[in-house]
């Protein structure tokens, strides 16, 4: 009996230790990013270097940790075909004048970063998107003359154009208008992974290299370079050199910020009597961890979000766009100031009922200070942001016209657009359009919406079907 039970202490000691030294070759890894003012930064990507083993990982938002293993673990890339090609045609017109168009040919399913550079090197727009086989059409705005290089990548394999642009337009950016032509292929051998593990070898003490990239005051940044041997899990802080242009209206007391299902993190700012969210929900997620699909033109009523303009890495910046099943998530239509309806939003934080949206338009007007030209329905500037690329318009109280100008509230409404389920992604640099948790009708619910050649915030009702983005309030 004595040696069983030695044989049974001894056995529980060797699996103690066996999982003592398993855990020991696990480093995970968990990146954030910190403007020059130690205020929070939304990481677009991470690329993640081993400079002793010579590899190198991106990892894209929203995932931010890496998991490394001295030995086999999960690949973080989904191929799916070999030897396959990119290849960027030359845009028309060229020379333009401010606005031209390009084709983009990729023959396999992935993401592919597509970026404009002046001839010197440095980076006026940055696009990073998940594109299936196919010629896909992008229009090209260039706010200054001169000659530039347009790039698309796609798993290590480049393709460039030079182009030139003799007049400037009003803003920079990178705009998808739709696939051209689809590829004639059998369907994709698909191999699924996780993501953030890597088979990539590993070992204790490894010198890594980690940047990261994000979208800073409308410019699309690099951080500082953090190179160290890498021994332990770590939380990774990324320094950016920029500081983020912040509104002078102050964050929610207690709140200054809230974190969703995913880990993303939002600003807050307080609005008369209410603490809103100060950046739009870009959560993949619902508060009880079930995935929101991605839509597509099929999408009927089931909750589903789309990507800004038709792009998923657009979502890091100016966040998703919902139908209406997904922001209310079985909730039934309510009224009421609060709404009660916490839907899509993190816990503590509801969707606004069109009640609460009233309050916010009714408050902003009450204030002469958030009021343009003397008249208290002119508004819209003073919620809309002073960046991201909205149209210019030359009526002096539009938000289009001098949108440095804009923003005094500091809400910071974004020109996300819409999805439309008959027209597709719309008004992307145009319209900023937010639910409320307020139906209409059967099929439609109410909208705020925010237009570039406006001076208004205007009410309307919509297709439950259409994507539009979520501002959430504190309970």
């Amino acid at each position: 009996m004595k040696k069983q039970f030695l044989q049974i202490i001894g056995g529980i000691f060797v699996f103690q230790f066996l999982l003592c030294v398993l855990s020991a070759q696990t480093v995970t890894l968990t990146f954030t990013g910190q403007d020059a003012a130690n205020n929070y930064v939304q990481l677009n990507n991470v690329t993640v270097t081993n400079l002793t083993q010579n590899w190198q990982e991106n990892i894209t938002w929203p995932d931010f940790t890496l998991t490394m293993q001295q030995g086999t673990g999960i690949d973080i890339h989904q191929p799916y075909f070999n030897g396959s090609t990119i290849q960027l045609s030359q845009n028309n017109p060229n020379p333009f004048n401010s606005t031209t168009e390009a084709k983009l040919s990729v023959f396999e399913a992935g993401d592919v970063t597509i970026q404009i550079s002046e001839i010197s090197g440095k980076i006026i727009d940055f696009h990073k998107t998940f594109l299936l086989p196919g010629t896909h059409l992008y229009r090209v705005h260039i706010a200054t003359a001169g000659t530039f290089v347009m790039s698309a990548q796609q798993n290590g394999k480049t393709s460039s154009i030079k182009m030139v642009n003799n007049s400037g337009g009003s803003y920079d950016g990178i705009e998808y208008i739709g696939i051209a032509e689809k590829v004639g292929t059998s369907s994709p051998q698909t191999k699924f992974h996780n993501r953030g593990n890597t088979t990539n070898p590993f070992n204790s003490g490894d010198m890594m290299e980690y940047v990261g990239y994000a979208t800073i005051n409308g410019e699309s940044v690099e951080s500082q370079h953090i190179t160290q041997a890498q021994e332990m899990s770590q939380t990774i802080v990324l320094q950016f050199a920029m500081t983020q242009i912040l509104p002078v209206c102050p964050p929610c007391p207690g709140t200054p910020t809230v974190t969703d299902i995913d880990g993303n993190v939002y600003n807050t700012i307080q609005l008369g009597d209410q603490c809103w969210m100060r950046e739009n929900l870009r959560t993949t997620k619902f508060p009880d961890n079930t995935t929101i699909p991605v839509g597509s033109d099929s999408s009927s009523t089931g909750p589903c979000r789309y990507g800004p303009n038709n792009s998923i890495s657009e979502a890091s910046y100016s966040g998703f766009l919902y139908n209406w099943p997904a922001v209310m998530y079985g909730a039934a239509s309510s009224s009421a100031t609060p709404s009660g309806v916490q839907g899509i939003c993190p816990t503590g934080w509801h969707v606004p009922s069109n009640a609460e949206w009233t309050q916010l338009t009714d408050y902003v007007s009450s204030q002469s200070e958030y009021t343009c030209g003397n008249n208290y329905t002119y508004i819209a500037k003073a919620l809309a942001s002073s960046i991201g690329g909205w149209y210019s318009n030359p009526g002096n109280c539009d938000i289009g016209y001098d949108p440095t100008t804009n923003n005094a509230t500091g809400f910071s409404a974004l020109p996300a657009g819409s999805y439309d389920a008959t027209y597709s992604y719309v008004s992307f640099h145009h319209r900023a359009s937010f639910w409320s948790a307020t139906e209409n009708e059967e099929n439609k619910a109410y909208g705020r919406f925010l237009h570039y050649n406006s001076s208004y915030v205007t009410t309307d009702a919509a297709n439950k079907k259409s994507g539009f983005s979520v501002r959430c309030v504190r309970d």
